[in-house]
């Protein structure tokens, strides 16, 4: 009884926890009968604070396995939420829309949680330092995740006529990206030796409470996207926004939230390790991981294959993220004015994906 106390009470601690209220009143919303763009909104409101708690049930678990098998499962689960809403995606047949979401999840955390972090924990801060050699190799990954993400794009421009020969390759291209990652994860675990910052701060709750959690978490997020991916159509046509831009920009802002709420707050703290290394993970995780998992996961969920062809405009705008976030990270140190050019670079480049023709 103690424990389940303690669990809502962690729970309910986090401002992020009256966005809980978005549940009833999606319930609501459909009992009456609301429009789309309702819908949308009330149900990516709701998906923030769970991807929280999605986020939170694994590090505690992460905290009763140890170190190797705790890295392992924070490594695999810390992109949970995004992956959700893919897949519903996946299975709604808007593969536009989940190529746009993988896109925009990568540049949302290269330079908007990176941006955000960096600008408020040098204002509070001032100059910060972090590990350059974990940044470098992350950054390196990064590097590798472009190759791999741009190449069956240049190949389709190429043999623009032979569609199985790109779905062949995007094939490949995602079992390679597989076993990068694998590696990457288990040099990490064999080789990072602990640092200040690597203690666990996060809630210290019972494995079975943090199961529950985890489980009643990911169900509600299931839930939630599945009904938000089916207004997508009829909010675009409310908002008048493509579904490339809701793609791109509004639904990973929704399933990022949660990450950008705990860099910003590690930053100002000071820990700018921990900081760096939630927006450099989640962005190789989303590159190396969730992509090719999507890729082999519509040959199973989907009416039709996802393949890794993105349009020309979204590799050049990974191309910069990358080449900008590696020159910031690669001197081990941050201010808030590399935070703010980083935020800069995210604007500019939402504005221009905003005027993109659909």
């Amino acid at each position: 009884m103690d424990s389940a106390r303690g669990v809502t009470r962690d729970i309910f601690r986090s401002p992020l926890s009256w966005l809980l209220l978005a549940l009833p009143a999606v319930i609501l919303a459909l009992f009456l009968g609301w429009s789309g763009g309702a819908l949308f909104l009330l149900a990516g409101l709701g998906i923030i604070p769970l991807a929280k708690l999605l986020g939170d049930s694994t590090e505690a678990l992460a905290a009763h396995a140890g170190p190797r098998v705790g890295g392992l499962l924070n490594a695999t689960m810390g992109n949970a939420a995004e992956l959700i809403i893919a897949i519903m995606a996946v299975r709604a047949g808007l593969l536009d829309l989940v190529k746009a979401s993988i896109t925009g999840s990568i540049l949302g955390n290269l330079l908007l949680i990176m941006g955000g972090a960096v600008l408020v924990g040098g204002l509070r801060r001032g100059t910060q330092r972090f590990d350059r050699t974990h940044a470098g190799l992350a950054a390196s990954q990064m590097s590798l995740a472009l190759i791999a993400l741009a190449l069956p794009t240049l190949f389709a421009q190429a043999i623009e006529p032979d569609h199985h020969a790109v779905e062949l390759l995007s094939d490949s291209v995602a079992l390679i990206m597989l076993v990068t990652y694998g590696l990457f994860v288990l040099h990490s675990l064999r080789s990072a030796e602990p640092r200040r910052e690597d203690v666990h701060t996060g809630h210290h709750w019972p494995v079975r409470a943090s199961l529950v959690v985890l489980v009643l978490s990911t169900a509600a997020i299931a839930w939630l996207s599945e009904i938000m991916v089916g207004a997508v159509e009829e909010t675009t046509a409310l908002l008048g926004l493509s579904e490339f831009f809701i793609g791109i920009i509004i639904i990973p802002i929704v399933g990022n939230a949660a990450e950008h709420f705990v860099a910003i707050t590690a930053a100002a703290n000071d820990r700018m390790e921990l900081s760096m290394t939630i927006s450099l993970s989640s962005s190789m995780q989303i590159a190396l991981l969730v992509a090719p998992l999507l890729v082999y996961g519509s040959l199973l969920l989907g009416p039709t294959q996802l393949d890794l062809v993105f349009t020309p405009f979204e590799i050049v705008a990974l191309f910069g993220a990358t080449l900008i976030t590696a020159l910031i990270a690669g001197d081990g140190e941050s201010n808030w004015v590399e935070g703010a050019q980083l935020l800069a670079v995210y604007l500019i480049t939402a504005m221009a994906f905003f005027f993109l023709p659909a």
